[in-house]
């Protein structure tokens, strides 16, 4: 049965809850449910690591399609850093994929996830994924004093 709007809603009660509910849809390679958690905005944008700018539901929805044709996507969330701010908040993550092959070994993704407060719940409107290193594990936490 279909959920109501305020039933969505309560599902996406706070860009936590949005964002939990994007990486297990990554991981069971649901792309109705991953979609479900976008705004419904023109200008939603994904990068993929080392890809383009992806603008828009369809084309968004077209990418991760051809994500899943290879399979779910084994990814967990590592570090969070979170910035919220009134109907907006910004998630900096270090992502850890599972890659499975001839020898099973993992991967590490940076991205940036922006979540803003809709009447529907906390969605989507940008997923900025750049290809990481084992060694950005190693968070560098200093002073960094006047950039300007």
């Amino acid at each position: 049965m279909p959920r109501s709007a305020a039933q969505q809603a309560a599902l996406l009660a706070s860009p936590e809850d949005t964002e939990a509910q994007f990486y297990e849809a990554l991981q069971h390679a649901d792309v109705d449910r991953l979609m479900s958690l976008w705004a419904d905005e023109e200008d939603i944008a994904c990068v993929h690591p080392g890809g383009p700018r992806i603008v828009g539901l369809t084309a968004i929805r077209a990418a991760f399609e051809a994500v899943f044709q290879r399979g779910a996507v084994n990814v967990h969330p590592e570090r969070v850093r979170r910035l919220h701010s009134g109907d907006c908040a910004i998630h900096h993550v270090l992502e850890r994929v599972q890659l499975h092959g001839e020898v099973a070994h993992q991967a590490w993704v940076i991205a940036t996830n922006v979540y803003l407060k809709t009447a529907l719940g906390w969605r989507l409107v940008l997923h900025h994924a750049s290809p990481g290193s084992a060694g950005d594990v190693q968070e560098l936490v200093a002073d960094a004093g006047t950039l300007h």
